[in-house]
């Protein structure tokens, strides 16, 4: 599934760009592309940042 359609890039994208070290946004755009076109996606974004914060997230 997309998150950003301006970029093409995929939500595994994205997480993969979290898992990596991204922590906000900008970090995922700087890795990935996502966010940073026309912004619409930012919130799903973060979003998916917060849930790679979790403790649900980290133990699996």
């Amino acid at each position: 599934m997309y998150v950003c359609i301006c970029a093409r890039v995929r939500e595994s994208e994205v997480r993969s760009a979290i898992s990596a070290g991204a922590r906000d946004e900008f970090d995922v755009g700087e890795a990935c592309g996502a966010g940073t076109g026309c912004g619409s996606c930012v919130e799903r974004i973060c979003g998916l940042i917060q849930d790679g914060k979790s403790p649900l997230a980290r133990a699996s």
